[in-house]
């Protein structure tokens, strides 16, 4: 399977995932100079900036613990971008979030972090 076609299965899976937890979609696959940001959710009234990994083998670690010091300053200006575009936003609290989806028995299955990392200052 083309790894695009993968990512975007996983990435709706994640979104019917999320939004069974009560979640609701702002934005999906927002991207600026700086990176991607998979999914943009509102849960009440925080904004969680939600990065989506997937693997097919947990033996080289989880997605989570792919998300590294570089890739959370890229998520984290692309979310300042979006705030600086989408003004509406900006008054509510915002976190960031990592779901790690494996592949087990032929089934997803998905792990979901809350608030996995942050800005110093946020």
């Amino acid at each position: 399977m083309l790894a695009r076609v993968k990512g975007d299965k996983v990435e709706r899976f994640v979104l019917k995932y999320l939004k069974l937890q009560g979640l609701n979609l702002v934005k999906q696959n927002v991207t600026s100079r700086y990176g991607e940001i998979d999914l943009i959710m509102l849960d009440g009234k925080t904004l969680a900036f939600v990065e989506v990994r997937f693997r097919a083998k947990v033996t080289h670690g989880s997605g989570a613990e792919s998300v590294d010091y570089r890739k959370q300053q890229k998520i984290i200006k692309t979310a300042q971008f979006f705030l600086q575009q989408e003004k509406k936003y900006q008054h509510l609290n915002c976190r960031f979030d990592v779901v790690s989806v494996t592949l087990e028995h032929k089934t997803l299955s998905a792990d979901w972090y809350k608030d996995a990392f942050q800005q110093s200052g946020w």
